[in-house]
């Protein structure tokens, strides 16, 4: 074992690390080529393939991710020239074939344009909700598909199958690939704050499983963040986004405890809250408008600014949330609402917004719903209806450490009453 293998080692170590962190631009420059990027994503593999059978053999080059990105660049090149419809494609591209394409495009403008054209590919509403989140780990996380299986909850099988599936629809629907025009860009727009949001929120309760948090999606989510806040500086609720998910993802070291147990956020230690993530939350939040995200991201920030839990302004959040609903019209939103009412003005009136949504069919089978209802219950005293709500709520929940916490608290009670 000499110096020679613990080279390769370190040279094919800087091969994946390299390429994780700029495969989302390479298959965006590479897609503008070939126009598909199911191909895309192939060739950016084959220019990986190359770097470690190269890179261990030849060294580390200068500037590995130009050297990546012009790999990937000339083999999709390669394959335009080996195609009948290769004028076709010339007209489309823009550019001549005769010349080795640079390291890099000249103008910085052009990468931001790709990701951008990227983002809007991979979360297109053509593709269902769990293909876009797939697909987007997949080209813009630079996640394996073992690495979003893990994540995801699921089988490889099922996750190679979405993103399969995905790329397809989008060839088959001939999805442009292209920022959509301002017509389009308010829908579209939603789908890839969507998406964003959908991954973060898995990160941050999960949904299943063992532990209550996955930090790596979160983290996964916040950098998509501040890239389409970067790619798109005039959108508000781009920055609404951004600005929601700093300040959530500066609670993320106090949410559980040692053994991964979830801690209330009454109970959270507000020291451990991640201050540079709020402050930039702030940033952020100073360009965010009026719709959904920026409305959360206010709600949010009032938890962040508040430096203990007895000095949160719930009358201002149960405000906010009002305003929430009335953009979203989400059963889920009103219950969130409802736990403000509870803190601002009493656990009576809490309750009987929350008995108003027993039959709303968006909230069948929520575990929340009779978990905060068993809240307001205890506070009312009325223990024996608490303690069977909790335990319904524990029924419902599908994640163990929710579970366990929610039967905790229904044992609580039974304790309490004997």
């Amino acid at each position: 074992m000499g110096p020679v293998t613990a080279q390769q080692g370190e040279a094919t170590a800087a091969v994946e690390a390299v390429f994780r962190m700029e495969s989302a631009r390479i298959i965006a420059s590479v897609t503008r080529v070939v126009r598909d990027v199911g191909i895309a994503e192939e060739l950016a593999q084959d220019a990986l393939i190359s770097a470690l059978e190269q890179w261990p053999r030849d060294g580390v080059p200068d500037n590995p991710a130009a050297w990546l990105m012009t790999a990937a660049r000339r083999k999709a090149i390669d394959l335009v020239r080996r195609k009948e419809t290769y004028a076709r494609k010339l007209a489309e591209v823009g550019r001549t074939l005769e010349d080795v394409p640079p390291p890099e495009p000249s103008d910085p403008d052009d990468i931001d344009d790709d990701l951008l054209r990227l983002i809007f590919t991979a979360c297109h509403p053509v593709l269902s909700a769990k293909a876009r989140i797939a697909l987007t780990l997949r080209l813009l996380g630079g996640l394996t598909t073992e690495e979003i299986a893990r994540a995801l909850l699921t089988t490889e099988p099922t996750v190679a199958q979405r993103i399969v599936r995905a790329k397809r629809t989008l060839a088959k629907a001939d999805v442009p690939y292209e920022v959509p025009g301002a017509g389009e860009r308010p829908a579209r727009l939603a789908s890839v704050l969507e998406v964003i949001y959908l991954i973060f929120n898995e990160g941050y309760s999960a949904t299943a499983g063992e532990d209550l948090l996955r930090p790596a999606l979160c983290e996964d989510a916040l950098r998509l963040g501040r890239v389409l806040a970067a790619l798109m500086p005039d959108e508000p609720e781009v920055h609404g986004l951004a600005a929601l998910l700093e300040f959530q993802a500066s609670r993320l070291p106090a949410r559980t405890g040692p053994d991964g147990e979830p801690v209330l956020l009454a109970d959270q230690n507000r020291t451990r809250w991640n201050r540079m993530l709020i402050h930039r939350g702030v940033e952020a939040f100073q360009r965010a408008g009026t719709g959904p995200y920026s409305v959360q991201a206010a709600i949010a920030m009032c938890h962040a600014q508040a430096l203990r839990y007895e000095d949160t302004d719930w009358q201002t959040i149960a405000s906010l949330y009002g305003r929430l609903a009335q953009l979203t019209s989400s059963a889920v939103v009103e219950l969130n609402r409802a736990v403000a009412v509870s803190m601002a003005e009493g656990p009576a009136q809490a309750l009987k917004l929350v008995d108003a949504l027993a039959d709303e069919e968006a909230l069948k089978g929520y575990h929340l719903l009779p978990s905060v209802r068993g809240d307001l219950l205890q506070r009312l005293g009325r223990t024996a209806e608490a303690r069977a709500a909790f335990e319904e709520a524990a029924a419902l929940a599908r994640n163990a450490r929710e579970q366990e916490l929610l039967l905790a608290r229904a044992r609580e009670l039974d304790s309490g009453s004997a």
